[in-house]
């Protein structure tokens, strides 16, 4: 393999350093970081960082968030502090959800009982969808 740049700061300017674990290991000379590979990374699709953050921002917590989308509940708290997600807070309301196929869903709507006294959002999850709903807490 060979090393095109810095993993820590993309400098090109690098030099030989030693040997360690059978490995050639490498120092920057922008930034002095030793290294002996290039990272490369698990990058996950920017479809389920923007489904995490908005899962966040209705209420879920990261580890609800992490059942739903298989993703790790460190990744999501690594995006909400990366793009500096703040959540609204309104202690009056909590949300519940649940995950629905799309005929599941018709059923939930044709009830106009589901549709009065409370907030719904219906989110895509794949082939299926997830709907949450706030509450009022009770007095």
């Amino acid at each position: 393999m060979k090393i095109e740049f810095c993993p820590h700061c993309n400098s090109k300017e690098f030099v030989k350093s030693g040997i360690v674990k059978q490995r050639q290991r490498y120092k920057c000379k922008k930034c002095n970081y030793y290294f002996s590979v290039n990272k490369k990374g698990k990058s996950i699709d920017n479809y389920y960082v923007n489904k995490a953050l908005q899962l966040y921002l209705e209420g879920l917590t990261y580890r609800e968030i992490e059942r739903i989308l298989g993703v790790s509940h460190v990744s999501i708290m690594n995006w909400v502090k990366k793009y500096n997600i703040k959540r609204p807070y309104n202690f009056e309301y909590y949300s519940t959800y649940k995950i629905l196929n799309a005929q599941e869903l018709a059923v939930f709507f044709s009830n106009p009982a589901n549709m009065i006294g409370s907030g719904v959002v219906v989110t895509e999850l794949g082939d299926k969808f997830m709907l949450i709903k706030w509450k009022r807490f009770k007095d």
